[in-house]
């Protein structure tokens, strides 16, 4: 089957997986193809495999997650699809550059500085690649923002503010799952800020200078809920009475795909998808506030809210010559509960230019198609299409991997101390 396509194994058959192993299968099937997948999980290896061969791509050999090497021996990939849990992302971009491989991974790139310099070092060491998938960069909003603050619109920018809000579907989700532990995921300000701190990056064309943070977990967990006057607690939803009424219960029987990824493969490893977001054991935080200096000048005040009545976000720049505003409002999902397609759809977008001593603009946006905005099926194009020359630079480095999380990675910091961080001081990024 693979004749001269390029071949790609995957590690991590989780829900961020079916979006790259789909797309290879129904859009890239002329020129990709997967030839292998691992995961610690046999059940969801099977489940990927089941959904590889109703997209018409062939069922592929499946290796534990622990024979890694093997895999790549045997299979020969070009390059390795890592979506694993974050913290072992590191562990699978190092060793597969040590095996000859490029990389392709899910965001965040990793979780900490020290996981950041194995992977600088490795990428040194092999001359191999990482690409990390940054598809909010490539969302029709988003690419705007950046050409009109590149054209000069707003003259040089000089100040951000910056709010995202999760709702209580979306967001909610995240303390359902292995996120919730900070160990496996970084927080919320890693784990899901890289995708804000990047586009900040990218639209200014710089990097974080110092960060401020405060952040707490405020509405999840047990001790909120019992501060509201909640007395009726579960574990998971499974088998539960007291989540038949839990409107944040997340029931995995009524959901065929997610039954069969998860509450099918439970009896493997323990991994509970239903976990109660009111229940003990989260240490994310669910409420973060942050003020970061950028190395251009520019200061932004970003806000993080997981809890919140509708999903998406407002950014508005402030220049030497006027303002920009956008506003973006997204559909509600839960990851891999539905149409992948439709996650991080939009509702409603406005962007206004307001020059200074001028009559405000509202900006015309190209219409996105698909899951975040329309940015994932440019993504894809990008990665699994003809090589086109991208004049917005949207391709994402293990460079901008690391400078995208080291924001997050201060900013926790910053919670921790209640100081400054310089975050050349965290890691210094030529």
């Amino acid at each position: 089957m693979a004749g001269t396509k390029k071949k790609y194994a995957l590690i991590g058959t989780g829900g961020r997986a079916i979006f790259f192993y789909s797309a290879i299968a129904k859009d890239y099937s002329a020129t990709s193809c997967i030839v292998a997948i691992a995961d610690t999980n046999q059940t969801r290896m099977n489940f990927a495999n089941t959904k590889l061969e109703t997209m018409g791509h062939e069922k592929v050999p499946t290796y534990p997650a622990s024979d890694f090497d093997k895999m790549i021996a045997e299979t020969k990939p070009d390059e390795v699809i890592i979506t694993t849990i974050d913290r072992t992302h590191n562990q699978y971009i190092v060793r597969a550059l040590e095996l000859g491989c490029n990389v392709i991974t899910e965001k965040p790139m990793t979780i900490d500085a020290p996981r950041c310099v194995s992977i600088f070092d490795a990428v040194q060491r092999t001359g191999n690649q990482v690409r990390v998938t940054f598809n909010y960069r490539y969302a029709p909003h988003n690419t705007k923002v950046f050409e009109l603050l590149r054209s000069g619109a707003i003259g040089t920018v000089t100040s951000v503010h910056f709010e995202w809000l999760l709702n209580t579907s979306h967001g909610a989700d995240y303390f359902r799952r292995w996120h919730r532990d900070k160990r496996n995921s970084g927080g919320l300000l890693v784990h899901k800020s890289t995708h804000h701190f990047d586009l900040v990056n990218f639209w200014l064309q710089t990097r974080p200078a110092t960060v401020y943070a405060q952040g707490d977990l405020k509405f999840y967990g047990r001790e909120n809920a019992e501060g509201r006057g909640v007395t009726e607690f579960y574990t998971r939803a499974r088998g539960s009475n007291v989540a038949k009424q839990d409107p944040f219960a997340l029931h995995l029987d009524e959901n065929e795909q997610l039954k069969a990824m998860y509450a099918d493969a439970e009896h493997e490893d323990a991994y509970y998808r239903d976990q109660s977001v009111f229940g003990d054991g989260i240490s994310i935080e669910d409420t973060m506030n942050l003020l970061i200096r950028y190395k251009n000048g520019a200061v932004m005040t970003y806000s993080l809210t997981a809890y919140a009545p509708w999903e998406g976000f407002r950014v508005n720049f402030n220049g030497t010559g006027g303002r920009l505003e956008l506003e973006v409002v997204e559909n509600s999902y839960v990851n891999s509960g539905g149409d992948q397609a439709k996650e991080g759809s939009i509702e409603k977008t406005s962007l206004v230019l307001r020059p200074l001593f001028e009559k405000p603009q509202e900006i015309e946006i190209p219409a996105g198609v698909g899951a975040h905005g329309g940015g994932d099926t440019v993504l894809l194009n990008d990665l699994f299409g003809e090589p086109v020359t991208d004049e917005y630079m949207r391709a994402a480095s293990h460079v901008d991997g690391a400078l995208s999380i080291l924001t997050g990675i201060a900013g926790n910091k910053s919670m921790a101390t209640g100081q400054v961080v310089n975050v050349d001081d965290i890691l210094n990024i030529p």
